[in-house]
């Protein structure tokens, strides 16, 4: 027969109602009974009833999480690391795909919001205006998108496309491609923005193409019209459209990095696997997902919000080397530590 509620409270010496408090309201119970009551509790085998506690507390301790494309390798570290944070404090994930579709995002908002006691929405490709009418309907913490009022995880991909497009510069190049991702992005349009300051502040030209879906198919289909441009540095949105457009030049006869030097965004694992190693911006996507846990069960419980900003890094590879003004006569290796100075 299972343990039941009664047979704790009988065998720790207290109420039915000071068991109840002890996991639905813990800071309500006095320390060393929540302590007698627990160790009962496991000693027992007592396992409290979700769905009879929800009823209580009004919280059902899920989480929804919404990711823009499952299958981007950059998303998966963040919503294992999500995943086990939340099961530290109790908490369940569920996680789903837009598929890149804000429609489709902003419906499963709508169908998850009564399920869970809140929601991350990571990389979201709503308008601002819809995801603060959703924000009515249930707890939401944004990750890789700042909109005012709303509780955000970002990471610092400014500060990471600066350092990306001073890297190129450092080596010599002067006319650098800015492969764009969705038109949707706010990290797009802040690499964009960074990157354009970035170059004009080198003596560099950058030259912006697309929007494109960031997936390693576009990175391969955009270039030819890198190449036609007459650029010798490219960066990309991300690491996936980086690997595409490697593995294109790769087949039209173009040395990477000797003809053509490529930068991607993420470090997913793959970046490091590839031939030529793919130099890229490192962005902290498990912390993202651990910080963005925690802002949403702060924000339950006292209506807090803002804002938290994570260092994104620079993982200089074997991708990138000398380009047209590089110092005379330097090899790759003496240009890149030159550009480190």
């Amino acid at each position: 027969m299972a343990v039941t509620i009664r047979d704790v409270a009988k065998a720790s010496g207290v109420h039915i109602s000071t068991v109840s408090r002890t996991f639905s309201a813990p800071h309500l119970v006095n320390p060393d009974t929540r302590t007698r009551v627990l160790a009962t509790a496991e000693e027992l085998g007592y396992r409290p009833n979700r769905a009879a506690r929800a009823l209580i507390t009004g919280r059902t301790h899920n989480i929804g999480l919404i990711v823009a494309d499952i299958a981007n390798p950059f998303f998966p570290p963040m919503i294992k690391a999500a995943e086990t944070h939340a099961r530290r404090r109790d908490y369940h994930v569920f996680v789903a795909d837009t598929d890149e579709d804000p429609v489709v995002e902003y419906d499963l908002v709508r169908a998850l919001a009564k399920q869970v006691d809140g929601i991350l929405l990571c990389s979201p490709r709503m308008s601002d205006d819809q995801i603060e009418h959703l924000r009515r309907e249930v707890p939401l913490v944004v990750v890789n998108r700042l909109i005012n009022g709303l509780p955000a995880v970002v990471m610092d991909v400014g500060t990471g496309a600066r350092s990306a497009v001073r890297h190129l510069v450092d080596l010599g190049h002067r006319h650098l491609v800015y492969l764009s991702g969705p038109r949707g992005s706010w990290t797009n349009r802040e690499i964009r923005k960074a990157a354009g300051a970035a170059a004009r502040a080198g003596g560099a030209e950058l030259t912006v193409l697309g929007p494109h879906v960031p997936v390693s198919q576009a990175g391969a289909d955009a270039a030819g019209a890198v190449l036609a441009t007459g650029a010798t540095a490219v960066l990309a949105y991300n690491d996936l459209m980086a690997i595409g457009l490697l593995q294109s030049l790769q087949d039209r006869g173009v040395a990477v990095p000797r003809q053509i030097s490529v930068v991607g965004f993420d470090d997913i694992a793959t970046s490091a696997l590839v031939r030529p190693t793919l130099t890229t911006v490192a962005n902290p996507t498990a912390a993202a997902g651990r910080a963005a846990v925690d802002m949403l069960l702060q924000q339950g419980d006292d209506g807090a919000t803002g804002q938290v900003t994570l260092r994104t890094d620079l993982v200089i590879r074997n991708s990138t080397g000398p380009g047209p003004y590089a110092p005379a006569g330097a090899t790759t290796a003496e240009v890149a530590a030159y550009a480190k100075e």
